[in-house]
């Protein structure tokens, strides 16, 4: 008889803990929802008022002449050249922030009708974009 009295308590339980497990969710996904927005606002600012390179070796010529700020690549860049793209940035001293997006994604927050795999910003114009990426750090410092 114990066992009956303790199934209806067990899926009480677990009816609640799914509750609070979608609540946390949902809180979660609307802040990284929010980080999206903010981040592409920045791009369109930087679009608008800055300078910027898109593609891979426009990307890398920024890199290596040194006058890439921060360095945007998208969500399904290929590993070895992600790879590639950071071992120069890391050379160069510059951040890299890794886009949440795919390309096509990238390329629409950049205003543009193509995917953008990577991007460089040269100078961001009247946008806080550097200070304020989770990868642009390691160009601050």
């Amino acid at each position: 008889s114990n066992i009956n009295l303790s199934f209806p308590l067990f899926f009480s339980f677990l009816g609640c803990f799914q509750f609070f497990i979608v609540k946390i969710v949902k809180m979660v996904n609307k802040r990284s929802k929010k980080a999206v927005e903010n981040i592409n606002s920045r791009l369109a600012l930087v679009m608008k008022s800055g300078k910027y390179h898109l593609g891979l070796n426009a990307t890398l010529k920024t890199l290596r002449s040194g006058k890439s700020k921060l360095v945007i690549l998208a969500s399904n860049t290929p590993p070895l050249r992600k790879s590639e793209v950071e071992y120069y940035a890391m050379l160069a001293k510059t951040g890299v922030h890794h886009y949440t997006g795919n390309n096509t994604d990238l390329g629409t927050a950049c205003g543009k009708y193509f995917r953008v795999g990577c991007l460089s910003v040269t100078d961001p114009g009247d946008s806080d974009i550097i200070r304020t990426l989770p990868g642009a750090e390691a160009a601050q410092s």
